[in-house]
């Protein structure tokens, strides 16, 4: 069999072609160069996806190396740029460049990219970016190196599309919901809804694994220090938290920290269709509740009583006027419509925090995002 470098996108779009190619006399050495791919969570989650895939089929595959700022500078001025225009030019000759450079390398004279199997994609572009790659890799030659040359075909032709579909249901491939980079994803979100965003979120989180837990807890120490260092937290003397979930912003360092600096600290706790308020006195305070969220054992709080000086709150996405995405039962939003609450703060990672999240008339905006290297800064409207 012969050696074909072919450069992967995703497993999906990958999986009909890999299959063609082994059942035509040819090996692939898979090539995993994606560095358009934002946020990180979501190069990782296509990269693990494409290397269960080879290893299924004891395939070769090389993972360059994620260089999100590079490809930045590589499309500059070409930001504004719609899918299928310049910007998408740039990023094709970027990634292919360096597959024709390692099939160079490796000693590979053909190389072909799966990024031709997608419709979204201009198959000229693709096709004048691979050549123009061959072609650059060729001009530095060395003594005794053999060039390389670029596939041009058509992956959408041959019932390659129908097969894809049929691999993904089999394999239960993780199924991206847009091209790869912020440019794409932002044009996308508009025409997602939240049950959209909530399934990819879940899905990403699912398909990190381990990965995702590491993440967590690296994030959610930055998280904890940047709310602690903030006026809003230092100057409260009523804060209203969450006990986290295994996939949430872990809070148990500001429970801690509210308690040992002598703040009155409130968590939900779960009552039919709505949240009820209780004081947190520490973990001994506490008893698995619904969804196994920890809430606490106290007696309730009447909510007309409260005036809370800091409420920070959990979602599934915040975008940048402070609209949240939540789980989808509406808990928060009845519950924060009845507080009285002088500062509040949402706080998610790095992947939820979204160019636009869509919005209803009864959702609840807070003043200030924090996330991983965020700034704290209010949000206008507060």
């Amino acid at each position: 069999m012969s050696k074909v470098l072919l450069h992967c996108c995703c497993a999906p779009c990958s999986s009909a072609i890999i299959e063609w190619m082994m059942s035509n006399g040819q090996e692939p050495v898979l090539y995993y160069c994606n560095p358009n791919i934002y946020p990180h969570e979501e190069y990782l989650i296509r990269k693990n996806e494409c290397t269960r895939y080879a290893q299924t089929l004891g395939l070769q595959i090389i993972d360059a190396d994620y260089d999100h700022h590079t490809w930045q500078c590589a499309i500059r001025g070409y930001e504004d740029q719609p899918e299928r225009g310049s910007r998408c030019l740039e990023c094709f000759k970027l990634r292919l460049l360096s597959a024709a450079r390692t099939a160079q390398r490796l000693g590979i004279n053909t190389f072909t990219t799966t990024l031709a199997s997608s419709r979204w994609k201009s198959l000229d572009q693709i096709s004048q970016a691979g050549r123009w790659a061959a072609e650059q890799a060729n001009s530095s030659l060395q003594s005794g190196q053999n060039g390389v040359t670029f596939d041009a075909r058509n992956w959408r032709k041959g019932g390659l599309q129908q097969r894809r579909d049929e691999l993904l249901r089999q394999n239960g491939f993780y199924n991206q919901v847009y091209c790869g980079c912020e440019y794409s994803l932002n044009a996308r979100l508009p025409m997602m809804t939240k049950s959209d965003l909530r399934k990819w979120i879940r899905e990403i989180k699912r398909g990190l694994s381990d990965e995702f837990y590491t993440l967590r807890e690296r994030e959610s120490e930055q998280i904890c220090r940047n709310i602690m260092s903030d006026e809003s937290w230092l100057d409260a003397d009523t804060v209203l938290l969450y006990h986290s979930l295994p996939d949430e912003v872990d809070t148990t360092p500001l429970l801690s920290e509210a308690l040992r600096t002598g703040k009155q600290v409130f968590l939900p706790k779960v009552n039919g269709d709505d949240l009820t308020l209780h004081e947190y006195t520490g973990p001994e305070s506490l008893a698995s509740g619904a969804f196994g969220i920890m809430e606490p054992t106290t007696p309730s709080i009447p909510i007309p009583t409260l005036s809370i000086s800091l409420a920070i709150i959990p979602a599934m996405a915040y975008d940048p006027q402070g609209h949240r995405l939540g789980r989808g039962r509406g808990y928060y939003d009845r519950l924060l419509s009845t507080l009285h609450i002088k500062q509040s703060i949402g706080i998610c990672f790095g992947f939820q925090r979204l160019q636009r999240v869509p919005v209803e008339p009864h959702d609840i905006t807070v003043c200030k995002v924090v996330s991983p290297h965020s700034d704290t800064s209010l949000i206008p409207h507060c």
